[in-house]
């Protein structure tokens, strides 16, 4: 079992920037690959990033260039630094861990972007 434990969240205008960190508790040791993902209003959970234990790094085109993964092991700590923030980035922002075919998911936060 992993547990999840996002924050960071919040409310900020049209081109600021935020940083999610998501820490991860349990059966860490067995952990692939973490990312996040978000869900807007509507819409489907879609992927964000991800980063596995090798330090590889994927993007959505979306926030490709804007959005950085990021990963502490000491820490057991995964971030998001979402820079050039827009309103259409304004989602429940959801932490993953990947075990073997098991999927964990962290609570979500709320980030909102005003124009």
């Amino acid at each position: 079992q992993v547990h999840l434990e996002e924050s960071g969240g919040g409310l900020v205008q049209a081109g600021g920037s935020l940083r999610l960190s998501c820490a991860a508790s349990g059966s860490i040791f067995s952990i692939k690959a973490m990312g996040w993902y978000r869900r807007a209003p509507g819409e489907q959970r879609l992927l964000v990033a991800t980063i596995t234990n090798s330090g590889s790094t994927n993007y959505a085109d979306s926030v490709k260039g804007r959005f950085t993964i990021s990963r502490d092991n000491a820490k057991n700590t995964v971030y998001l630094q979402m820079d050039s923030l827009k309103p259409e980035d304004t989602a429940v922002y959801y932490c993953n861990a990947v075990v073997q075919i098991l999927w964990y998911w962290g609570q979500g936060t709320q980030v909102t972007v005003s124009s």
